[in-house]
């Protein structure tokens, strides 16, 4: 299961952000996950409970906002939605489509004391 390593990342980047910014409790945690990402949203949430256990975020609102998968069809030359990784384009039927959104996993927000 990579969702552990991946909140364990996040607790990294809360973990610094509130030491750099001299905070005192995280309220809520904001993600941005790609459909195409790879990563399961409650497999993360699960994940992320256990890791900010006894840490200034313990306790904190996990928001997840989905992106939607898109990509760029070389045989079109224009952008389509995926909903998966190697899909073909809907428009063409084609496989030559390279993703464009939807891959990525980011820290959006914190909100804190």
């Amino acid at each position: 299961m990579h969702e552990m390593s991946l909140a364990e990342g996040v607790r990294g980047i809360v973990e610094e952000t509130v030491a750099a910014q001299g905070l005192r409790a995280v309220k809520a945690i904001v993600l941005e996950i790609g459909e195409l990402s790879s990563v399961e949203p409650d497999a993360l949430a699960f994940c992320l409970e256990a890791v900010l256990r006894d840490t200034v975020a313990e306790g904190a609102r996990i928001e997840i906002e989905r992106i939607a998968g898109a990509g760029w069809c070389l045989e079109c030359d224009r952008t389509v939605p995926l909903a998966q990784r190697y899909d073909a384009c809907p428009n063409c039927g084609g496989y030559r489509v390279q993703p464009t959104a939807g891959t990525e996993m980011r820290v959006r927000e914190l909100e804190a004391d």
